[in-house]
């Protein structure tokens, strides 16, 4: 019986099924904020007010009544762990797809990481990717310094 167990128990773990994420506050502002840069949906003023919250820089404008919505089909990033100078991240959004490397890359890597994204090794690379990623950032919100205002959901990447 004790045998049955042992072989069993390790099938239970290979056969758990991927599940969704989520994150929120400074990790998912961050998320956003990154993603955000290269998202066609979005317009300047709001990639701009992104990027000022992501500098922790708050003295600026947003309509009252509007949150900035990023949307990404997946976005996946890669780091050498024999290249350790390898860094390299691939946003998809749509039929557009937008490529970051080097130091911008890894930001984007270490922001999944803190978003919860579980890295996966395979041959010289660790990757961390997810897809249908959806971020609502409310910049008020954010601009009120209490914690909230952020949040992103998202699947494990394909």
């Amino acid at each position: 019986m004790r045998l049955h167990a042992l072989l069993v128990v390790p099938l239970l773990f290979a056969a758990a099924p991927a599940l969704a994420g989520s994150t929120s506050g400074g990790g998912a502002l961050a998320l956003a904020a990154l993603v955000g840069e290269r998202s066609p949906a979005l317009d300047a003023p709001e990639r701009e007010a992104l990027g000022h919250m992501l500098d922790g820089n708050l003295n600026f404008t947003f309509p009252a009544d509007k949150k900035i919505t990023v949307k990404a089909d997946s976005v996946v990033c890669r780091a050498g762990n024999v290249d350790i100078s390898l860094h390299s991240c691939e946003l998809a959004f749509g039929g557009r797809k937008f490529t970051r490397t080097g130091r911008a890359a890894h930001e984007l890597y270490a922001t999944l990481i803190e978003a919860g994204v579980q890295p996966e090794g395979a041959a010289g690379s660790i990757y961390a990717g997810l897809a249908k990623l959806v971020c609502t950032v409310d910049p008020n919100t954010v601009k009120a310094t209490a914690g909230g205002g952020a949040d992103c959901t998202f699947a494990p990447a394909s």
